[in-house]
């Protein structure tokens, strides 16, 4: 057989093997319960790749039915009426600094007082008192009586003067239908915007994130299966319900103080509602999302200039969009033929799903709406080649193949 024949059999034979590989890989696998969001499972007519799914798909191959219940945490717990808690402000906790001031003294006792981390607080030249959890006028009614017991005072009314400067952030547990569910800080101040320290001793405090609402951002934000509805504020042995839906829809809402040592509760809807996934007080501002783009036109992610600020995306952003921001989307027609995966992870339950869509496709259907995901936040996308870039790339490889084979062959048959 001439040298040239035998090279002829092998690129024949690598053509026929690598071009078989140019196809596009089977469509992912999933569980059906791992369904989160409507979106995620395509429909029969839309010529998406669909994969195998491990048990039948629900009524509208979407999302399970809403369902709804107290939470059996609050059984042993004693409900009250949310006036109870909206009607008086927030108790006292620790970092609040307070202004007290003394009758008749040359400020040896008076002046700026923080709230130790234990709670404590201690005058000059007196033992400590618990003052987290108190109420201003409680925490008066404590010092006046400490005070005069200990003959510093006289046992006048206005003897002792109590006045909040600003109210520090609280330490509260936030559980249920949130990203990031775990204690947290709410009502935390950079230097520049603390009253305390910049206006001097001034009476009274606003602080607009030590609330519910601020409590849940700090979480991570509402998850779109929360319900809004009904969000529980609970301290100590009692605990109230909130509607919130306000922040949401754009009507009224009044957020409530809380405090150290509070926990909320946000039950989940287990149903997903499209209404909670776009940035609101009570949902997070952005998300942060993965990204992989390692086709043919570009080799390596910083190739296909995706850094550190384009994973971050404003929150109610779709699969198409962060395709486009993957730089997956447009090029040479060759490239139209690419397909992406999305990897997320169903909230409620922890199981994980994999989409996958013909990106073209998804582009050009006008039901893409009914395709297109919401991406959550620490979801991965990843875009794979077309069939013509690995068509280009396998004849690459049977070219490099032949080029490297032919002076081996050439040697054999000199031998």
């Amino acid at each position: 057989m001439t040298t040239f024949t035998k090279a002829s059999m092998l690129a024949l034979t690598m053509s026929a093997t690598l071009v078989a590989g140019c196809v596009s890989g089977p469509a992912p696998s999933n569980r059906m319960s791992s369904v989160y969001a409507p979106q995620q499972v395509a429909y029969n007519g839309s010529h998406q790749p669909q994969g195998d799914w491990i048990q039948e798909a629900p009524v509208g191959r979407g999302a399970p039915t809403c369902d709804w219940a107290v939470p059996r945490e609050l059984d042993t717990l004693r409900r009250v009426a949310p006036s109870s808690f909206l009607d008086r402000t927030a108790p006292l906790g620790a970092g609040d600094r307070l202004e007290i001031s003394i009758l008749g003294d040359d400020d040896r006792i008076s002046g700026t007082y923080v709230i130790d981390s234990d709670g404590s607080l201690a005058l000059r030249g007196l033992s400590s008192i618990q003052a987290a959890n108190s109420s201003i006028d409680e925490l008066t009614n404590i010092l006046r009586s400490q005070l005069v017991s200990s003959g510093i005072v006289r046992p006048l009314r206005n003897a002792v003067r109590v006045a909040l400067i600003e109210a520090s952030g609280a330490s509260v547990a936030v559980s249920g239908a949130v990203f990031q569910p775990g204690a947290v800080r709410a009502g935390d101040r950079t230097p520049e915007s603390r009253i305390g320290l910049r206006e001097g001793a001034v009476s009274g405090d606003d602080n607009t994130t030590r609330t519910i609402a601020g409590a849940i951002r700090a979480a991570g934000g509402v998850r779109p299966d929360a319900d809004v509805q009904r969000i529980y504020l609970v301290r100590g042995r009692t605990y109230a319900e909130f509607d919130l839906s306000g922040f949401i829809h754009g009507w009224t809402s009044r957020d409530v103080a809380i405090a150290t040592g509070d926990r909320v509760i946000v039950p989940s809807r287990t149903c997903f509602d499209a209404d909670l996934v776009r940035p609101t007080p009570l949902t997070a501002p952005g998300i942060r999302v993965y990204m992989s783009n390692l086709t043919q036109s570009a080799n390596n992610n910083a190739g296909a200039a995706i850094g550190e600020k384009t994973g971050s995306l404003p929150y109610g952003t779709r699969l198409l969009q962060g395709l486009v921001a993957a730089n997956c989307v447009g090029g040479s027609y060759m490239q139209s033929d690419r397909r992406a995966v999305l990897i997320s992870r169903n909230p409620i339950n922890g199981e994980s799903i994999v989409v996958e869509r013909d990106i073209e496709r998804l582009v050009r259907n006008a039901n893409r709406d009914s395709l297109n995901p919401y991406l959550m936040p620490d979801d991965a996308i990843a875009c794979y080649d077309s069939r013509w870039s690995n068509f280009r790339e396998a004849v690459g490889l049977i070219s490099q193949g032949v080029s490297t084979a032919t002076p081996a062959i050439l040697l054999d048959n000199a031998l």
